[in-house]
């Protein structure tokens, strides 16, 4: 790995198998995350998109390992994930969090916000006392746009953006390194959603974090990533730089995503790809390129050969096989 590697990830594979009964023979497979691979440097944001069911969520989960993989490698700050016993493992969990994306089933309602924020820290006795944790908390609460006045309250007292608030301050609560933040917008109203991402982004600079960025909003993903990868049924398709990617799609998939954003200007016009069809089982992929049942350039070698993502320009990968 290199110095400034955070986070790398080799060929990670999960396969749920589905149980049929005692009369249906041998269980299938969903294939959710079928060979992933790229890298996170320290300090920077990269963009996970795709669209519902791609495996964007279980990826993170996997890194966390939240969920055991079915094979690959997750190497964090030089440490192989996968080997890590249990007690290592809980020194690697405070420098790696979540924030989850329903911000109404992810905290305790049972709790208090000083209960739900201070939690981890009790778990790693990051504070030698009850006065001290007291006031960190409500540090962090000032720090993500709430009043330290709030933290005896329940999560059923606060909005929608005030609860995600509260989740994003019970991650930096143990001093992460590494925060993968699974669609955290997507249940908040439009107008609040431009809110907690500005409060990511100057986070990101004052706590020097690493971001993992999964959504299906594009625009979104556009405004905070310094990558993009895109994915479609548990495979990475394309990863650029941001600019490079939103400016010079390659991927028939990543074309017809971006083709679907809106445009503000209505005397712009924009040529819009609509997919055929509907996305493949990932109980059964198709052969070949995955893509290749929806594709409007696909040609006979799509149908057989399955492309390697490799890198066809400076910092641009893709997985297709017209380059």
């Amino acid at each position: 790995m290199a110095n400034d590697t955070l986070l790398q990830v080799r060929d990670l594979r999960k396969y749920f198998d589905i149980k049929r009964g005692f009369f249906w023979g041998e269980a299938a497979k969903v294939h959710a995350v079928d060979g992933v691979s790229f890298d996170l440097t320290h300090g920077e944001t990269l963009g996970l998109v795709g669209e519902s069911g791609c495996g964007k969520s279980t990826t993170g989960r996997l890194i966390l390992r939240l969920i055991e993989p079915t094979s690959g490698e997750v190497t964090f700050d030089h440490v192989p994930i996968f080997q890590a016993d249990k007690a290592e493992m809980r020194r690697l969990r405070q420098r790696m969090q979540i924030i989850f994306q329903d911000p109404y089933s992810s905290l305790n309602p049972r709790m208090t916000v000083e209960q739900i924020v201070g939690e981890g820290i009790v778990i790693h006795k990051l504070c030698q006392t009850k006065a001290e944790r007291r006031e960190r908390v409500a540090d962090l609460l000032q720090k993500v746009g709430l009043s330290p006045e709030q933290m005896n309250r329940y999560p059923h007292e606060f909005s929608g953006g005030q609860r995600q608030r509260v989740g994003i301050a019970r991650a930096l609560a143990v001093k992460p390194k590494l925060i993968i933040a699974d669609e955290p917008i997507s249940a908040l109203d439009v107008s609040i959603q431009a809110q907690v991402i500005n409060l990511l982004e100057d986070l990101q600079e004052q706590f020097d974090l690493t971001y993992l960025f999964i959504a299906h909003d594009l625009r979104v993903v556009e405004h905070i990533s310094d990558r993009v990868a895109v994915m479609y049924l548990g495979q990475i398709v394309e990863l650029a730089d941001s600019q490079e990617l939103y400016a010079r799609p390659l991927h028939p998939y990543t074309e017809a995503l971006l083709s679907a954003i809106p445009i503000p200007d209505p005397t712009t016009k924009r040529q819009r790809i609509i997919l055929e069809g509907d996305p493949p089982s990932p109980i059964h992929p198709p052969q070949g390129c995955r893509f290749h049942t929806r594709c409007h350039k696909r040609f006979d070698r799509c149908d057989k050969e399955e492309p390697a993502l490799r890198e066809v320009a400076p910092r641009h990968w893709v997985s297709c096989h017209l380059y």
